[in-house]
């Protein structure tokens, strides 16, 4: 699409298709979420379905949800909370962690959640740069992770607990909230007040704090109707945990906004448990990450068989980019292919969709929304110029749009300089198609150079799993004095396949069908895991840096691993 003549242009599209009502002239995610549909009359609504680990449920309505962040934010400002400080959630998928982030919004604060799973390490690390004030947390992580530390974190004023006992120097969250008042005048932030701080990794050094503020309300409400068919009374279902973006953006402010029932699950991924849900509860929309659908592939489509699909109409997929293969699996196996889109922490929002009712390219990111800018670019004579159709560059996007992140923590030279001569620029690879959809090929930092090929591991990996052995692959380049670089694999393999000299070399065979021999590793190696992200990403860079024996930066989001 053409490029807008104006940034008040660009924000004139989201402003006219969110609907929002504002906040006596101002702007608060909390109040767009929760209290404005209580306020038009669809308090009984249900807002959250949840579901525990130990098989009990609950339905809490937005009235429930309006009282609960009030009760949080009265709760807040009753110790000496006030505008602008620094609320920090650590805490599994419960009822009171969106309470918690509505109410901290509500009382013009800052949220930022953390994953549970996280170590003491990571958690102070984040604490410490984002000046945590408060903390809601478990009586049991509180123990394990901060109490040792705690005392060195001179801003951490408030740790409140999760249930009806806390800890020495703690507060328990459940009688502080019954006794807290169920009304509170929400503060009326304007839209560029901080709301949102989210952590994100860099291949090396301390994890960054990306900014965002109220007014991105206006860009989840337009993105969750357009890249993700999300409306009143929707049964939608993000799998994504609060700690990550996605289950903040999607998992919290854009399906509430957009007034949908959100299903809820404790529990970790299970696949009888997973398929379970959809079938019972009619989930219409369901949006998940690449890591999940691989696994359910793995299970196999008679694994699925026994399950009643028919309610699903759109799902959708985010985290890395999701393989062709599985776009054709879900397809066969649900009725609906998955639908992959693009975005980043730092965008706050999807940017690249393929959207509900255009024709999906297996493989592709698909295309930028409306108002939105994407480009393929790449650095020329000191300047950046944008690539045609067909060529490899970084993608990057025109800045403008409301849930674009506002800065890193401390770090304005680091912000600064994801932005040149009037983009954005991400940091992947990508190439644009002639129909203007838009294709991943690897981040910049993982571009494999091979006798003078560039080669992109995504598309290799692509390729590895397509063989049946295959259920999963982490490719990377390793120096060569010959070719620069050579192509190196690691893969986990699907049951009923052991590793053996004769299927490296089946699935070596195979890529170099498909590949051809420039482009195929040269080497396969078999692993029960992959280190991956919380969030499910393949982190290639670790796979190199321990193959090479360089230091590992920071592995604070890394899920256990066996490699």
């Amino acid at each position: 699409m053409a490029v807008m003549e104006t940034e008040a242009d660009v924000q004139s599209i989201f402003v006219q298709e969110a609907s929002l009502s504002g906040l006596d002239g101002g702007m608060n995610i909390a109040h767009e979420a929760v209290d404005r549909h209580v306020a038009q009359g669809h308090g009984d609504s249900i807002a959250i379905r949840w579901f525990g680990k130990t098989g009990n449920r609950r339905d809490v309505s937005y009235a429930d949800l309006s009282e609960m962040s009030s009760r949080f934010a009265h709760l807040l400002h009753d110790h000496g909370c006030g505008r602008g400080d620094s609320v920090f959630a650590l805490m599994g998928r419960v009822p009171e962690l969106y309470a918690a982030a509505l109410g901290t919004l509500k009382a013009g604060m800052v949220f930022t959640p953390l994953f549970s799973a996280f170590g003491p390490e990571p958690i102070r690390t984040r604490m410490e740069i984002g000046a945590a004030k408060v903390l809601v947390t478990t009586a049991k992580t509180y123990q394990r992770k901060i109490a040792k530390w705690r005392a060195e974190l001179p801003s951490l004023k408030l740790v409140l607990i999760l249930g009806d006992d806390a800890p020495e120097g703690c507060i328990a969250l459940g009688p502080a909230m019954a006794a807290a008042a169920p009304d509170f005048q929400t503060v009326r932030t304007a839209p560029e007040d901080r709301a949102l701080i989210h952590f994100t990794s860099g291949t090396t050094g301390k994890p960054k704090g990306a900014v965002h503020v109220h007014g991105a309300v206006l860009y989840h409400a337009y993105s969750g109707k357009l890249a993700l068919d999300l409306m009143p009374g929707t049964i939608y279902w993000c799998t994504a945990d609060p700690g990550w973006v996605t289950g903040t953006s999607y998992g919290i402010v854009a399906p509430l906004v957009n007034r949908v029932t959100m299903i809820v699950d404790e529990a970790e991924f299970d696949l009888a448990r997973w398929y379970s849900l959809v079938q019972d509860e009619g989930v219409e929309v369901w949006y998940s990450a690449p890591t999940a659908i691989r696994m359910m592939m793995r299970a196999g489509a008679e694994a699925a068989a026994p399950y009643d699909f028919s309610k699903l109409r759109f799902l959708a997929s985010v985290g890395e980019p999701l393989n062709p293969e599985a776009v054709v699996w879900s397809e066969k196996v649900f009725g609906q292919p998955f639908h992959d889109n693009w975005w980043q922490t730092e965008t706050g929002g999807i940017m690249i969709a393929n959207r509900p009712g255009e024709p999906v390219k297996p493989g592709s990111m698909g295309r930028p929304l409306p108002g939105i800018t994407a480009g393929v670019v790449e650095r020329y004579d000191g300047r950046l110029r944008e690539l045609p159709s067909g060529e490899i560059g970084e993608l990057a996007l025109r800045p403008g749009w409301p849930s674009m992140m506002r800065s890193y923590l401390h770090e304005q030279g680091r912000y600064g300089k994801c932005f040149v001569d009037g983009w954005y620029l991400s940091g992947d690879l990508a190439m644009r198609d002639a129909d203007g959809y838009f294709w991943f090929v690897g981040r910049a930092d993982d571009l494999i150079k091979t006798s003078g090929h560039l080669i992109g591991p995504f598309e290799v990996e692509s390729a590895l799993i397509e063989h049946e052995a295959v259920a999963e692959a982490g490719v990377i380049g390793l120096p060569d004095e010959t070719a620069g670089e050579v192509v190196k694999a690691y893969v986990t393999l699907n049951p009923g396949f052991d590793a053996s000299d004769a299927l490296e070399r089946s699935i070596r065979g195979h890529a170099r069908k498909k590949l051809g021999p420039a482009v195929a590793p040269t080497a396969v190696v078999f692993r029960q895991t992959l280190p991956k992200t919380r969030s499910g990403k393949i982190m290639r860079r670790l796979l190199k840096a321990r193959e090479l024996g360089l230091p590992e930066g920071d592995i604070s989001t890394l899920e256990s691993d066996e490699t």
